[in-house]
């Protein structure tokens, strides 16, 4: 779906909505709901990429060192829960914000 298809959907969603009047309260809701999705976006996105480098280093390891392989899988998985941590803080973070903001 590109962009301009969005639009038009998003659009006629709009159109079709009742009107009625925003209060301010809607509106934090709706800021609220954004940036605990954006909170857990990038947090999820940084963990998942570090973690796609760990593991396709450790398999290069492995192929170069297959006696080694132990040692290295261990250390992969160990730095792999610390990484694993940041994207469950993401995750408390966005729930938190979604507790205060709705």
């Amino acid at each position: 779906m590109d962009l301009s298809t969005a639009l038009a959907l998003l659009q006629a969603a709009v159109a079709q909505a009742p009107q009625a009047a925003q209060t301010g309260l809607d509106l934090r809701a709706t800021v609220g709901v954004a940036a605990a999705a954006f909170a857990i976006a990038f947090g999820v996105i940084g963990a998942a990429l570090s973690e796609g480098y760990a593991t396709a280093r450790a398999c290069e390891s492995i192929a170069r060192n297959p006696q080694a392989a132990g040692a290295i899988t261990r250390t992969m998985l160990i730095g792999q829960a610390i990484t694993e941590s940041t994207a469950i803080y993401a995750l408390l973070i966005a729930l938190l914000i979604l507790v205060v903001a709705v």
